[in-house]
């Protein structure tokens, strides 16, 4: 089984989510998959309400604050996440990171807040291409990771693990099938060494950047690749399900 998640970033309104969900058409492969959308906050309430959403996919928002409320203007606490219906929360994107300044410390934070709400982390760890020319791209990922085992130390709930290389993010690059095994060997190497054998087998690695219905079969077949995060192939019906029923071949 593979996990499938669509971020849809700032596209989306209510009356385009209820088109997708009205056109998603998923085959009986698909089924096999675990399959998440993250919606933008607004239209979360409306693909949770949606009566065409197949029940199989399960919702997310793409950031939290990490206090449970205050005066935080424009932010979401995880405890209104879940009570919108909500089940996991994407935790660190890149662009999260690198456009609007998230840290490491703030990633820990907003995990800690998904495990107090009985969220699903999925935390986002990747480089940027000069950091990657820079031949550091195991000690930059691995760092994010640490981190965020930190804030995981002493929860027993679910998350998932994000390897997103920055440059590869919209940009129409795409790392190669070996470049995501490398990456995905590293951190799982980590993982084996943080919780054990047989607790990190339990913890999905998925690829995002640029993944398309052209090149998903291929990554999802790279060795240590358990699922996908899609951005903008993610917005139209007929990719996600192309791509999702790659997941369950």
């Amino acid at each position: 089984m593979a996990v499938i998640a669509g971020n849809w970033k700032m596209h989306m309104g209510a009356a385009q989510t209820r088109a997708f969900f009205a056109e998603l058409d998923l085959d009986e492969s698909a089924s096999k998959n675990e399959l998440l959308i993250f919606p933008p906050v607004s239209s979360l309430g409306v693909a949770a309400a949606c009566p065409d959403r197949d029940s199989r996919i399960q919702l997310g928002v793409q950031n939290i604050h990490w206090q449970d409320g205050g005066a935080f203007t424009g932010e979401t606490s995880a405890a209104m996440a879940a009570e919108a219906g909500a089940s996991h929360v994407l935790i660190g994107h890149s662009e999260r990171r690198h456009v609007f300044g998230e840290t490491n410390e703030e990633v820990a934070l907003k995990i800690a807040a998904c495990c107090s709400h009985g969220l699903v982390p999925v935390v986002c760890v990747g480089e940027t291409l000069s950091q990657r020319q820079e031949g550091r791209v195991d000690e930059v990922i691995l760092g994010q990771l640490d981190a965020a085992l930190q804030a995981l130390e002493g929860n027993d709930g679910r998350f998932l693990l994000a390897y997103e290389p920055v440059w590869a993010i919209g940009t129409g690059e795409t790392a190669t099938p070996d470049d995501a095994a490398n990456a995905h060997s590293t951190l799982r190497t980590r993982l084996e060494a943080a919780l054990g054998l047989a607790a990190a087998v339990r913890r999905p690695i998925l690829y995002g950047g640029s993944v398309k219905p052209s090149n998903a079969a291929d990554l999802l077949g790279a060795a240590n690749v358990d699922g996908v995060l899609v951005g903008g192939a993610s917005l139209d019906p007929r990719s996600f399900a192309e791509i999702a029923a790659a997941g369950g071949r």
